[in-house]
């Protein structure tokens, strides 16, 4: 297929680049950084494009069979509220009209597992049950998790209007070998400290989710669907149930069903059922057990092979 890749020089859009071409297929990304001009072809095309100017949405999805759109500010406090939600849900909505006016088969969405709105919530609250599941009721209270909202309703309302079929993939929190160490490390650390984590420790691997995201494209699945894509294992190398028992008592029953004993707090079964997916990656492939990067993933960084780095080489970066 001929794919665009939104976001394509972030950490999740420079992994799918590369695993999409991995894969065999064609793909161009864009994002807002000028391209580089001098070299030769490097396996993926690039084009500057502000995805908020609906001109340049449809300039760049002319032509092609799908989108995996991973461009957005990806959190809401490093620039101001207006200008998070202005951007996160123009860029979706011009994506999405774009893709119905110039016949895409298909759109993968980038959502967030924040869509359940605990992440950053100025009041505070947290799920009921462990794993959470699709089935928990989407109650977002900051700028970023509610246009993540709102783009899964834009994918419905695509959909509802035009042959385009959808997929929201709701990431938890992202990992490569560039911040593991920083992100995961007072988890493992200290994992019966601090506060309690409201995704119940989740994360995913950044190769999972360019994974996870191919076969979302790749996959045949009609109208739109919205599913969790995580790792197997909870990002504090703990037994589950010792860790929400620990930070929130009774208040959160854990299933007694977990696949694993140090299962992450949130479910993939759907993304599993619907196209396949299963992680194949944990922090311990880059962490030892108190948190600290091991040589191997450290020298992969250093010469610049991973996915993201990759990924970006591939489409010019500087």
């Amino acid at each position: 297929m001929q794919i665009l890749v939104t976001g394509a020089l972030g950490k999740v859009g420079a992994a799918t680049v590369h695993e999409l071409l991995s894969a065999g297929h064609k793909v161009t990304g864009c994002d807002l950084a000028p391209p580089v001009y001098e070299g030769g072809d490097f396996g993926a095309h690039y084009v500057q494009a502000d995805l908020t100017d609906a001109g340049d949405a449809f300039a760049v999805v002319r032509g092609i069979d799908a989108v995996i759109h991973c461009a957005a500010l990806p959190e809401p406090t490093r620039n101001p509220s207006h200008t998070v939600f202005h951007n996160n849900v123009m860029a979706t909505f011009n994506v999405a009209e774009a893709a119905v006016r110039m016949g895409v088969d298909r759109v993968v969405h980038v959502s967030s597992e924040t869509v359940s709105g605990m992440a950053f919530a100025e009041r505070p609250f947290h799920a009921a049950v462990a794993p959470i599941d699709e089935s928990l009721e989407n109650r977002p209270q900051d700028p970023y998790a509610l246009a993540k909202v709102f783009g899964e309703q834009l994918m419905d309302a695509m959909v509802a209007r035009s042959d385009v079929t959808a997929v929201s993939i709701r990431p938890s929190w992202v990992q490569w070998e560039g911040n593991y160490e920083r992100s995961l490390k007072p988890w493992l650390s200290d994992p019966l400290g601090g506060e309690g984590s409201v995704s119940f420790w989740s994360y995913i691997d950044v190769y999972d989710l360019a994974h996870g995201l191919r076969l979302a494209v790749e996959g045949s699945t009609p109208g739109h669907e919205a599913a969790y894509v995580v790792s197997a294992d909870n990002g504090a190398g703990r037994p589950l149930g010792e860790l929400v028992a620990h930070h929130f008592g009774e208040a959160v029953s854990v299933a007694e069903d977990l696949a694993r004993e140090d299962a992450g707090g949130i479910s993939y079964a759907k993304a599993e059922r619907l196209f396949g997916y299963r992680p194949a990656h944990s922090w311990r492939d880059y962490l030892d057990e108190s948190g600290s990067l091991l040589d191997a993933p450290r020298e992969r960084l250093a010469r610049g092979e991973t996915s993201v780095q990759r990924g970006r080489a591939a489409l010019r970066a500087r």
